[in-house]
């Protein structure tokens, strides 16, 4: 079983697996670690990450980057709307509301939704891991930032399924850091003392993260988080952009943001003149050859302008880090170390407030780029049954409130209850009671001030089947909400206590939800996944916890909850639950979607072989033509070789006009018919260089089985065991080789090198291997040694004979030896 863990990033994707008993990121089919998260559409076919990266400029209407950021997001949201004028890709509303992607794809104008796009990514990220691992991938963990909602959770989660992967959890980017760095550390403290936390800070291309952990043998505990959703390493490569904009259209009269493509080719320069800028304080030149008008720009560029330039940015970053901090309720002497991953963070300006605000040297123990994608491997081999992994518990938590609004009997007819608060543990379930008499619906949503997302709905929940007890008095009606692993909310369960006969006449409870915890996670000792893939604790511990603070109605509290009661029975019945989530892809289409992702799988294998063969073609007629005035120069004639000439001449023509787009077939056929040509020639010149090892190889043979003979003759004490009848066959056939080698060499040296061989390496081959067939067997046949010749000796005197006393007295010490072991020896059992 593959164990795969993959870090799906706004510009760059890592894959690490575990295996040969650790972590190990590994490369593409471009021996690189990094793969481009880019996807670009053909009219034939799908290239993606490193081959779509290179078609960014050429096919820029059609190569898609940067599409991570709109998952879960309305086409309407004002974030996709500020973003589409900076892409270079047309974005479409689809029917539901979600943004699609509007490329050309087989000729004809289609859009994709960014599950879709996601999905060709997973697939190309999947066969590189089964290359690497030489076994088919399933199972797999991903990562996603801690900020994700929903219903960008849940959107990530169906372009697993329409890759063909089984997501065993979706994983927050600076969960996995902390994983990666807190399960090779063997001196954490033990689960009795204070535990040790760490801040962790990833800053990629498109966000900031911020965490902070606490660690003790065995776990890890988030105890808060915190971000900054558009702040990354891209705005410091778009200040580049704005910058040399406006120098170019002062300084060579272009209006660079006029022309898509020299608009893409100044990011690139752009981006790497930020990294080298990162490593050097000195001016660096920015020069970019035929930028735009066929015009050379160049310009300069030192860190201190560079930082000048971003002050907007670089006060963004403390931000993140202070309410960190302050929702974790520690003090900046309590940090033990901050560790800091993704791109951006190499930027030394970053760096200098993170280490001043918390007053610390930041640690740069892990690797910047492939910290997620480790930690995503080890959590996907904690969570593998085929890996024996050290007990490692993770508790991870929610990113915003969540809160619960139905229909009440109060003034305003709504009630409302924040189940989970903001930084509460998860995964984690609770249990909440109403008395209703009818059916009823459940309205989830992000408490509006704390959620950076103009939509904060996450789905509504129809409880079914509810019913009014016999008396007609309000059914109790048990609602189980939960967070499962993947930080996705749901109505997991509900269920309709049903009193029984003259039992609870005297309980009067009103229609306030009460909250149980069920599930603490951070009294877990162990993670399991279950069927569906959600953590399940060993432990269980359900508390009774009033909801008087947490609830907005004005409903009176269950005062009676807690009272003592009479033990009575009651009957469960599980209801049905309606679910609809804000922008979920319905069943019906996301296995249509499935099916077309297999569809151009098939397409783009099709035309992998189809360019396969016409490469092959290509290849052959350029490898051929030189070796003709070359190695094979002197095993052709003129004629043959002006004919193959001309047709291999005839060939290269053909491929670069009508042989351009021929089917796969045709391309075999024209390889063949050179091939009919040239392979005689190939033939000769490796007959020629192999044939004299082989005739070597015959000879050596000879000499040694004609020595054999020769020293049987003359009565060597070694051979008198073999009889004549087999040594006349040995000489026979060392005879009859000796003149077939001699025939053979003959006859060849008489013909010319332009000439097909008399004899060919396999046939000679054959020879040898004949002849070491029928002398090997005589050769090495053992001498019989003389305890086999005496006991055959006494075998037949004692059929005349009979047994004499010392034999018979022998053969019984035997037959008790072989039933009994002598004293003082071993026993020894051989499997």
């Amino acid at each position: 079983m593959s164990v795969v863990g993959i870090d799906v990033g706004f510009q760059n994707c890592y894959i690490a697996v575990a295996r040969s008993g650790g972590i190990e990121t590994i490369a593409n089919e471009y021996s690189d670690r990094c793969t481009p998260a880019c996807v670009s559409l053909a009219p034939k076919n799908r290239m993606i990450g490193n081959a779509a990266k290179s078609q960014v400029i050429t096919n820029y209407k059609n190569t898609v980057h940067g599409f991570k950021k709109f998952h879960g997001r309305a086409f309407d949201d004002p974030f996709v709307q500020a973003e589409k004028p900076k892409l270079p890709y047309g974005l479409h509303k689809l029917a539901n509301g979600n943004t699609g992607i509007k490329v050309r794809y087989l000729d004809e104008d289609t859009v994709f939704t960014v599950e879709q796009i996601t999905g060709m990514l997973l697939t190309k990220l999947k066969e590189t891991s089964e290359s690497a691992l030489k076994k088919p991938v399933v199972d797999c963990v991903i990562s996603v930032p801690s900020f994700f909602t929903d219903a960008e959770r849940r959107s990530v989660f169906d372009a697993t399924q329409i890759a063909g992967l089984n997501c065993l959890r979706l994983i927050n980017d600076t969960t996995a850091v902390a994983l990666a760095y807190g399960i090779y550390k063997q001196d954490l403290p033990t689960p009795e003392e204070r535990p040790r936390n760490v801040v962790f800070v990833d800053m990629g291309h498109s966000s900031f993260q911020v965490s902070i952990t606490a660690f003790n043998k065995g776990k890890l505990k988030v105890l808060s988080t915190a971000f900054d959703l558009y702040l990354g390493g891209r705005n410091f490569d778009e200040a580049l952009v704005d910058y040399f904009c406006e120098e170019f259209k002062g300084k060579y009269k272009l209006n660079v943001r006029d022309n898509p493509r020299a608009l893409l080719r100044l990011h690139q320069e752009c981006e790497k003149l930020k990294k080298l800028m990162s490593a050097n304080s000195s001016d660096l030149p920015l020069n970019i050859e035929c930028f735009m008008n066929d015009i050379d720009v160049s310009s300069r560029m030192n860190r201190g302008q560079f930082e000048d330039m971003c002050a907007q940015y670089l006060m963004r970053v403390e931000m993140p880090l202070k309410v960190a901090l302050e929702q974790s309720k520690l003090s900046r002497d309590d940090i033990y170390a901050v560790e800091v991953v993704g791109g951006a963070t190499r930027i030394p300006a970053i760096k200098e407030r993170i280490a001043k605000f918390f007053c610390k040297d930041i640690s740069t123990t892990l690797n910047a780029d492939e910290a997620v994608a480790r930690g995503c491997a080890l959590q996907c081999a904690i969570l593998s049954p085929a890996f024996k992994v050290r007990e490692f518990s993770i508790t991870d938590v929610v990113p915003f409130p969540i809160t619960l609004r139905w229909k009440s009997p109060t003034e305003d007819g709504l009630g409302e209850c924040e189940v989970f608060s903001k930084n509460h543990a998860a995964p984690f379930s609770k249990v909440i009671t109403f008395h209703k008499k009818e059916p009823f619906d459940l309205e989830a949503f992000y408490s509006p001030q704390d959620l950076p997302y103009p939509d904060h709905r996450i789905g509504y929940f129809s409880v079914q089947n509810v019913v009014p007890q016999q008396d007609g008095d309000s059914s109790k009606v048990k609602v189980k909400v939960r967070v499962n692993i993947h930080g996705i909310f749901s109505v997991s369960s509900a269920s309709l206590i049903e009193k029984q006969k003259g039992e609870g006449e005297d309980m009067q409870i009103e229609s306030e939800p009460v909250v149980q915890n069920e599930n603490r996670a951070e009294d877990q000792t162990r993670m399991q996944v279950d069927q569906e893939g959600h953590s399940q604790g060993d432990q269980q511990i359900e508390e009774n916890s009033s909801c008087s603070k947490e609830c907005a109605s004005g409903e009176k509290l269950d005062t009676a909850a807690g009272a003592s009661k009479p033990k009575v029975k009651v009957k469960s019945i599980d209801l049905p639950i309606l679910a609809n989530n804000i922008r979920q892809l319905d069943r019906d289409v996301l296995n249509n979607f499935m099916e077309y992702e297999r569809q151009m799988i098939i397409q783009d294998k099709l035309v992998k072989e189809l360019n396969d063969a016409k490469n092959a073609v290509e290849e052959y007629v350029y490898d051929l033509r030189d070796k003709l005035s070359g190695i094979y120069e002197k095993y052709i004639t003129e004629e043959e070789s002006n004919r193959l000439t001309l047709m291999l001449e005839d060939t290269e023509n053909w491929l670069y006009e009508d042989g351009e787009d021929q089917p796969k077939q045709v391309y075999e056929e024209k390889l063949d018919a050179l091939k009919r040509l040239g392979q005689p020639i190939q033939d000769r010149h490796r007959e020629y260089a192999d044939r004299p090892r082989a005739f070597e190889e015959l000879g050596k043979k000879l000499q040694i089985y004609m020595k054999f003979v020769d020293s049987y003759k003359q009565k060597d004490e070694r051979y008198l065991h073999l009889s004549a009848e087999e040594m006349s066959t040995v000489e026979k056939c060392v005879n009859e080789s000796m003149n077939w080698m001699n025939s053979k060499m003959n006859a060849q040296s008489k013909l010319a090198l332009t000439q097909d061989p008399i004899v060919k390496v396999a046939e000679i081959i054959a020879k040898i291997q004949e002849l070491d067939n029928v002398c090997n067997p005589v050769i090495n046949r053992p001498k019989p040694t003389v305890e086999e010749a005496s006991e055959a000796d006494d075998q037949n005197n004692g059929a005349h004979n009979g047994p004499s006393a010392k034999q018979g007295a022998e053969g019984k010490g035997d037959a008790k030896g072989s039933q009994q072991t002598k004293p003082g020896s071993k026993e020894m059992e051989v499997d």
